[in-house]
């Protein structure tokens, strides 16, 4: 970590979820003390219902180990990691819960399970991923997509990954935020493929997106810095003042939320989006702050569907 300062879970995403009940959310695989510790804490902080998933005496040992009394938690046994995914995906498709976390299982288990086309939780949407980043002592928040998932998106998932940004803010109280669809020039570049592609988002954008102002190209300082794009004359709704930042593909928006945790201790906020239910995917090496902070929004975005 180049930056020394603790990773902080933003207060104000607290306040907007303890407005809700506790999300009821399937802990998959729940077998490990990182899932465990997460569940435990956002259950303390009244963020979720924890419905724990997997080796009934893995979870039954770490829950002591934690010195977790969950005597009135609702366990589902689960033999495996796969046997725990679609046991959760069924829970959250009989309406049993409204969230669901990834614990102790693979990625592309994990996933798997979610996708899949007669057992899953598609909607007709693409599914996303969405960061919500917060440094700490400033109020200025923004939302970096897609991260985790696509990896190279074309013109009609990134469609998806906006409405489904955008359906995110709509869900912590931005009534209209504002997109900058990212390239490295603010012109329409035949040699810069996602500059050619941010435009035609944003000839999309006026005609079928009225809830968002969406805006691009747009390279990084321009759509973030009011400075910047005062100097260089750039003159649009978003420009300097972005929520949402549509990345061209996954190395640029993993480069860009990694840059911001270790080297300006960002609280980085992960969720799936897309799906019947939202879904938290979190990593080993998250923080319990940016944890805590997945679940807020997992529990805020579950009560606005």
């Amino acid at each position: 970590m180049l930056s020394q300062h603790p990773i902080e879970c933003p207060n104000m995403l607290l306040d907007i979820a303890a407005q809700y009940s506790p999300a009821r959310t399937a802990i998959v695989n729940a077998t490990s003390l990182i899932a465990m510790e997460s569940a435990y804490l956002a259950a303390r902080a009244h963020l979720i219902e924890p419905i724990l998933v997997g080796d009934r005496g893995i979870i039954t040992q770490l829950a002591s180990e934690l010195d977790w009394d969950i005597a009135h938690i609702e366990i589902h046994n689960a033999d495996d990691e796969k046997a725990a995914a679609y046991l959760s995906v069924n829970l959250a498709r009989t309406g049993q819960v409204n969230a669901i976390m990834k614990g102790q299982i693979h990625t592309d288990t994990f996933m798997r399970a979610i996708v899949d086309k007669e057992a899953g939780l598609r909607t007709g949407r693409r599914l996303s991923h969405a960061f919500y980043m917060s440094v700490p002592d400033s109020d200025r928040v923004m939302t970096i997509t897609d991260a985790a998932i696509n990896v190279a998106p074309d013109l009609e998932t990134k469609k998806a990954i906006i409405h489904n940004s955008v359906d995110m803010m709509h869900a912590l109280g931005i009534k209209k935020p504002k997109v900058a669809v990212l390239s490295a020039t603010e012109e329409e570049n035949p040699q810069i493929p996602s500059s050619v592609e941010a435009a035609e988002l944003t000839r999309w954008a006026i005609k079928e997106v009225n809830e968002a102002d969406v805006f691009g190209p747009m390279a990084l300082d321009n759509a973030i810095s009011p400075e910047a794009a005062r100097i260089k004359d750039i003159k649009n709704p978003v420009a300097g003042q972005a929520d949402i930042l549509v990345v061209p593909n996954i190395e640029t928006g993993n480069a860009m939320f990694k840059q911001m945790v270790y080297c300006d201790s960002a609280c980085a906020a992960g969720i799936v989006l897309g799906a019947s239910v939202p879904i938290v995917l979190t990593s080993r090496a998250d923080p319990p702050a940016a944890r805590l902070a997945s679940m807020a929004i997992a529990t805020i975005v579950a009560h606005s569907a």
